[in-house]
């Protein structure tokens, strides 16, 4: 298909094995809100929004960094997104690939958008923790969360291409990964960017800009993104990266999580990536303010109180090793299941 628009349908697309056309998949809209389960409704809500007299959308965002809002995205700019994707993954036509993200938030869209205007031959299940349980279909490209790719792994033989988004991959997690024959991609990206505009290759620090996609950083080193095919505006991140070309980063952390102790720049998702061998509960970083320091580092972890050997931290300089350890029984989380840091 040579230029889509959000009006087309690639004559390749198949949804749960069937060939479907414009009319046809908003007769399936209609039956997924009317008679359809649960987790099926939002894609029925998502196909009549994605085929009426409208050229945008809204989309609701993850509310990672504080309370979900909605954003008005262009259609056509969801149709580029999916296009680069494509060509950053050397995708084709009839390729096998699954849905199993929840369909409320961009990630889970872009997928349905990718098969529709790519023409993949799109399975379609209920999202869950673990995907590929009891499904033992061969699948070209998938898209999953840490949570599913942990309780995965294995079966990720059975993928050919895995994309990984939502949140930070633990290190454990990473060796694991590293050790599959599938190829491995963590993707940085968010709602206003329809989702990834960056890839890297598990085990990998730079991150690679997808087509038609380049970076700056402003004066506070923040990764600003110039994608002309997804915003007509420059985006202006809260990324703190050290830059290697205009479409190279490495991500080093949020900068309102920077700590600074003792007149030390501290990135907590630094210190929680030489942390996450040694602590299997989840757990964070954080700060407190301290008299003599500025700023204390804090661990707080999702556990029942517990002693922690000193050798936990021997990978830690004697800036990053907390000051103070808390237990919390039960970590707060977003409505998406992020956890909120306070």
């Amino acid at each position: 298909m040579i230029n889509p628009t959000y009006q087309n349908v690639h004559n390749l697309f198949k949804l749960n094995g069937f060939h479907l056309n414009k009319e046809d998949l908003i007769r399936v809209a209609y039956s997924f809100i009317k008679e359809g389960a649960l987790y099926e409704k939002p894609v029925g809500n998502f196909i009549y929004d994605w085929f009426d007299n409208h050229t945008y959308i809204d989309l609701k965002t993850s509310g990672s960094t504080g309370e979900p809002k909605l954003i008005r995205m262009e259609k056509q700019a969801m149709v580029n997104s999916a296009l680069a994707t494509g060509d950053f993954l050397n995708f084709h036509a009839g390729n096998k690939a699954l849905l199993c993200l929840p369909r409320d938030y961009i990630a889970g869209k872009m997928m349905f958008v990718r098969a529709l205007i790519l023409g993949l031959d799109l399975d379609f299940i209920e999202p869950t923790s673990n995907p590929l349980q009891n499904n033992n279909t061969n699948y070209d490209f998938v898209a999953m969360v840490p949570m599913q790719v942990q309780n995965s792994i294995k079966n990720l033989s059975q993928i050919k291409k895995l994309i990984i988004g939502g949140t930070s991959i633990n290190h454990q997690l990473k060796n694991d990964l590293m050790q599959q024959p599938t190829q491995i991609f963590e993707t940085y990206g968010m709602t206003e960017t329809c989702t990834h505009v960056a890839a890297k290759k598990i085990g990998t620090d730079i991150f690679n800009a997808l087509p038609n996609v380049s970076f700056s950083i402003d004066d506070r080193n923040c990764l600003t993104i110039d994608a002309s095919k997804i915003s007509s505006e420059k985006i202006i991140t809260n990324d703190i990266v050290e830059l290697i070309s205009n479409n190279q980063f490495v991500l080093k952390g949020r900068i309102d999580n920077v700590i600074n102790s003792g007149g030390v720049k501290l990135f907590p998702e630094e210190i929680e990536s030489k942390l996450s061998s040694h602590i299997t509960n989840r757990f964070y970083i954080t700060s407190n303010e301290d008299e003599a320091l500025g700023q204390k580092v804090v661990l707080v972890i999702e556990s029942e109180p517990y002693k922690m050997e000193d050798a936990i931290f021997n990978d830690l300089s004697k800036f990053e090793k907390p000051k103070q350890i808390i237990f919390k029984p039960k970590f707060e989380e977003t409505i998406s299941g992020k956890v909120i840091r306070k």
